[in-house]
């Protein structure tokens, strides 16, 4: 490894956004290590000497304590937790099985939290914990309604990681609370405004930007900031 080379672990990197910040960070010299929470034919075609792949699922905590121990040895300058669900997003919550929503709110806004937790000891001084919100999580932007159960998860990932960065603000923690834009993705569909390569190009720039500095910032693929 070169001694000045960054280092991210990105989370949910099977496809899509999580796979497209693997290819981005990877182009711009940084050594990735990128998870799956089952094997990916996508992200096994990637072939570079600073790309780990690893498997685990951010909803088992046995599992996640088990790569916390694969990777003993390793120091991240960016710890990004992508991963994410939509499960029947456009129904209201009156219709949406109880177990459907409280799953979507334990994949959402729980477990990237339980994750950072987990993970926090291989932070690099430095360094930052981010994880992928939406502006769809922000109750003072929300004036058009839609996708409940996905905003509301959203909206308590963004509650959680804030909380989270206060309880560690002695040790002067950077977390960045993150909307990539609406992507052409198969969560986004095809409808949606930017491609992913606009996307992650955008975020590996916000996160170059503020990576180490202190607080939690909720922030655009453009880095503009977002009412909570």
């Amino acid at each position: 490894m070169i001694p000045s080379q960054k280092s991210a672990l990105i989370v949910g990197a099977s496809r899509g956004l999580g796979l497209g910040l693997v290819e981005t960070f990877l182009a711009r010299g940084w050594r990735v290590t990128a998870t799956q929470r089952t094997p990916s034919p996508e992200l096994g075609r990637l072939s570079a000497p600073a790309l780990r792949i690893e498997t685990a699922d951010i909803d088992d905590d046995a599992g996640v304590a088990a790569l916390h121990d694969r990777l003993a040895d390793q120091r991240f300058d960016l710890i990004f937790v992508v991963a994410g669900v939509a499960t029947q997003a456009q129904d209201p919550l009156h219709v949406v099985p109880r177990a459907v929503a409280a799953q979507v709110y334990l994949t959402n806004a729980v477990s990237p939290i339980r994750f950072a937790e987990a993970f926090l000891d291989r932070l690099a001084a430095g360094g930052s914990i981010a994880v992928m919100s939406s502006v769809l999580g922000s109750v003072g932007l929300n004036d058009t309604g839609g996708w409940e159960t996905y905003r509301a998860s959203k909206a308590a990932l963004n509650t959680l990681a804030r909380s989270f960065e206060i309880r560690h603000r002695a040790e002067n923690l950077s977390v960045l609370i993150l909307h990539p834009g609406w992507v052409r993705t198969e969560m986004g569909g095809a409808a949606a405004d930017i491609d992913v390569a606009t996307s992650v190009a955008g975020l590996a720039d916000v996160i170059t930007a503020q990576l180490g500095r202190p607080g939690a910032h909720y922030l655009d693929f453009r880095g503009e900031a977002l009412t909570w």
